[in-house]
């Protein structure tokens, strides 16, 4: 390991690379310590720390939310964008058609990059609009003036992550919407561990000792599901041409068990959040029955039980959704038929792409059981152990994990390049 960090650092190029990007995180790290003026921060982190509907959307938010900072929206509203136009590819033909082209693609980018604009003003909208309605006040003066400020300041804050992250993506040392969300999530690490400590008693030492095992079993865990894969069997037919004889290749084609990596997650999420999020703003209306109303479905949602099972069954959900968005058994059938591929045993064309679609299907369920229990890891934690401040959520593990792979396949690829250039 050490004759590879060596060896990154003598390679010129790579070490400005990785440079730059820990300089565009410490940017965005100092960014998110910003607050906006005219913000009591002290009632926003005591409202914060009282909701954990709220704690959930700050954990992607690398703490700017908690600190109402000129980024306090993260890369939420990219990442929605990114999610809308992914779906509207299954819906309209035209766009289908974009995303198998680079000139499309490029369009389809530009189009998420305007529509990220819109929904970041209207999510700060609705998360200022849910400040307003805290039983201490947080917002001190709400005029026209301050809400558009408000407003501008934070939508610029979200346009500034967005270019960011592309400028870190240029780099290929990792996905830059994934560091900063990475970024976002380690940060948090240094002042869990401080509560830890100051908190210790000998009571919680046989309650951090599990912790630590479960988490280290976690990870083994999330490193198994991320780069298991079932490489099924293809073959070329040989062809000849002339005096020459070309093909009869074997080779394989990769089926990853988590084919939707934290997507199914990240659709989760938005699905469980939504109702409890409008229900407090049901709390403040002057109708007796919608009052309660709001207060039921608070009550119900703030159930351990009724959450978890309902997030364990959304995750599993989507992850055969997202799965079906991304992989198509019938085009990559088609595409192998047309090459002159096959997979033994089994016929080109309609019956392959059952075949595919076969085993897609039973590899998917172990993914989406394993994202579903990732994801409810962090209430099973609480109710086993009863650390509350000490539990790291599943959820932030699969994208620490999947994240560091990442970085360290592409630092190693260019590694690799260089040293065909040097041959």
């Amino acid at each position: 390991m050490w004759e590879k960090i060596i060896q990154i650092w003598r390679l010129k190029d790579l070490r400005n690379k990785i440079l730059f990007v820990l300089s565009m995180l410490v940017i965005f790290r100092i960014a998110a310590h910003i607050p906006i003026p005219g913000i009591n921060v002290e009632n926003l982190r005591e409202f914060f720390g009282s909701n954990q509907i709220l704690g959930l959307l700050n954990l992607f938010s690398g703490g700017g939310m908690q600190n109402f900072s000129i980024v306090m929206m993260g890369i939420a509203p990219y990442i929605t964008s990114s999610i809308i136009f992914q779906l509207l590819g299954m819906i309209i033909p035209k766009l289908e058609e974009m995303q198998k082209e680079e000139a499309g693609r490029q369009k389809i980018s530009m189009y998420t990059r305007i529509a990220t604009i819109p929904l970041a003003i209207m999510q700060a909208y609705g998360m200022i609009t849910l400040l307003k309605q805290s039983p201490q006040p947080i917002i001190e003066d709400l005029s026209f003036y301050n809400l558009a400020t408000m407003l501008i300041t934070i939508t610029a804050g979200t346009i500034f992550l967005m270019w960011i992250g592309e400028l870190i993506t240029e780099k290929k040392i990792g996905n830059g919407i994934s560091l900063l969300i990475f970024a976002g999530i380690i940060v948090r690490v240094p002042s869990a561990l401080q509560q830890v400590i100051v908190n210790f008693s000998q009571e919680q030492l046989i309650n951090l000792l599990v912790f630590a095992i479960i988490a280290v079993i976690t990870v083994i865990g999330v490193v198994i599901i991320s780069e298991g894969q079932r490489n099924i069997p293809v073959s070329y037919a040989k062809r000849v041409r002339g005096m020459k004889m070309y093909g009869g290749m074997d080779t394989h084609l990769p089926i990853r068990v988590n084919t939707a990596g934290v997507i199914p997650i990240i659709f989760a999420i938005s699905i469980v959040l939504f109702p409890p999020m409008m229900a407090q703003f049901l709390l403040r209306a002057n109708s007796a029955i919608v009052k309660n109303i709001g207060q039921g479905i608070i009550d119900i949602f703030n159930n351990q039980l009724f959450y978890g099972i309902l997030y364990f069954l959304l995750v599993f959900g989507f992850t055969y959704f997202y799965t079906a968005v991304i992989f198509h058994p019938y085009q990559i059938a088609d595409n192998l038929q047309k090459h002159g591929g096959f997979i033994p045993g089994i016929r080109p064309g309609q019956h392959t792409a059952e075949y595919l679609q076969h085993t897609i299907s039973r590899i998917t369920l172990t993914g989406a059981v394993f994202l579903g229990l990732i994801a409810v890891l962090p209430l099973m934690l609480q109710q086993v152990s009863g650390l509350q401040n000490m539990v790291i959520g599943g959820t932030s593990i699969l994208i620490v994990v999947s994240v560091a792979i990442e970085i360290v396949k592409q630092v190693e690829s260019q590694l690799t390049m260089r040293d065909y250039e040097g041959f």
